[in-house]
């Protein structure tokens, strides 16, 4: 499949494929892929859902080479001295940020708190309240989006700045992109359409009544901003001779942690980036609706699908090798 049948085949998709609006591809530092669909631009910013997490992998590794975080396996509550700790509470002072980053926090309860944590004032501060519970530390995965949302609030504390300024100034305008700005409403019928309007965003990221942004999903990025992203991840933390995260960190940061059970593809976990293959260096940042930044160090590519919302598609590795890497 060349690019002009890659563009027709999408264009006419009825199925998984109907809600992608972006492709972009660059090898060795250069574009090889640049397409779009459904009335976007390659800039046109998209709510990419969980690749936010990878986003938010970064910058906690930012954080810890600057020493505002000590280490990978400091306690969560360190950086919460302030927050009163419900009665018989225990597990709650063992989690430590590894925890956050590999998906093995524990938290009470049998499904995610949506409800309670994003009609909060301080998202933060709700799902602190389920962190823990009676079985401990069990190294279990548990996926947990709302979870993730403590890593913001930790840099926040450990710096003195808000997560989203953090962002801006230690990632995004070292790689030439462009500053993101808080999305100001958090209403429930703002949320709902944050999701599922199927127009280009600004350059923006949902955020909590405080100012402090979604870390679980809510960026808003162009696959052009991903593409970047995924360049930075394959040249070792270094963008145009400058270093912005270490490649210690990234080294541990995409080095398997936990296996992933068949729900994920039986892919392999770092700190919020997954490994698809066992004896690949292929790794990826995956978000719902097939938002994915695709990072081949083997052949030195950097590939990103952006889509809007479009219920029950999460992985686009296949997708991305079998179709888009045959173009070029």
């Amino acid at each position: 499949m060349n690019k002009e049948q890659l563009h027709k085949y999408i264009a006419g998709s009825t199925g998984n494929e109907s809600n992608i609006c972006q492709i972009y591809a660059s090898r060795d530092g250069r574009t090889v892929y640049d397409d779009c669909w459904h009335g976007f631009k390659t800039l046109d910013a998209v709510n990419v859902n969980s690749v936010t997490k990878g986003v938010m992998g970064l910058l906690t590794g930012i954080a810890l080479d600057e020493d505002y975080i000590k280490s990978v396996d400091q306690k969560v509550m360190d950086f919460f001295p302030d927050y009163t700790v419900k009665h018989g509470e225990k597990t709650i002072y063992d989690v430590t940020v590894r925890h956050l980053l590999t998906m093995t926090a524990p938290y009470k309860g049998k499904s995610e708190p949506w409800k309670k944590v994003c009609t909060s004032q301080d998202f933060t501060l709700a799902i602190l309240d389920y962190l823990g519970g009676r079985n401990g530390i069990t190294g279990e995965f548990r996926y947990a989006t709302l979870g993730i949302q403590i890593l913001a609030g930790i840099i926040e504390r450990a710096t003195g700045e808000k997560c989203i300024d953090f962002a801006n100034r230690k990632l995004f305008e070292p790689l030439g992109l462009p500053k993101r700005i808080p999305h100001g409403d958090s209403s429930k019928e703002d949320q709902f359409d944050f999701f599922m309007n199927r127009n280009p965003r600004k350059y923006e990221w949902y955020a909590d009544p405080r100012g402090s942004v979604t870390a679980g999903w809510g960026l808003c990025m162009s696959a052009r901003d991903m593409a970047v992203v995924g360049e930075l991840v394959l040249n070792g933390g270094i963008r145009d001779g400058e270093r912005i995260v270490s490649e210690e960190y990234l080294k541990d940061m995409l080095t398997p942690h936990i296996k992933l059970g068949e729900r994920f593809g039986y892919m392999s976990y770092g700190y919020l980036w997954y490994k698809p293959y066992d004896d690949r260096e292929v790794y990826a940042a995956i978000g719902d609706s097939g938002n994915n930044i695709y990072v081949n160090k083997e052949k030195n590519i950097s590939v990103v699908v952006t889509g809007t919302f479009k219920p029950r598609i999460f992985d686009r590795v296949e997708f991305i090798e079998q179709k888009v890497l045959t173009t070029f």
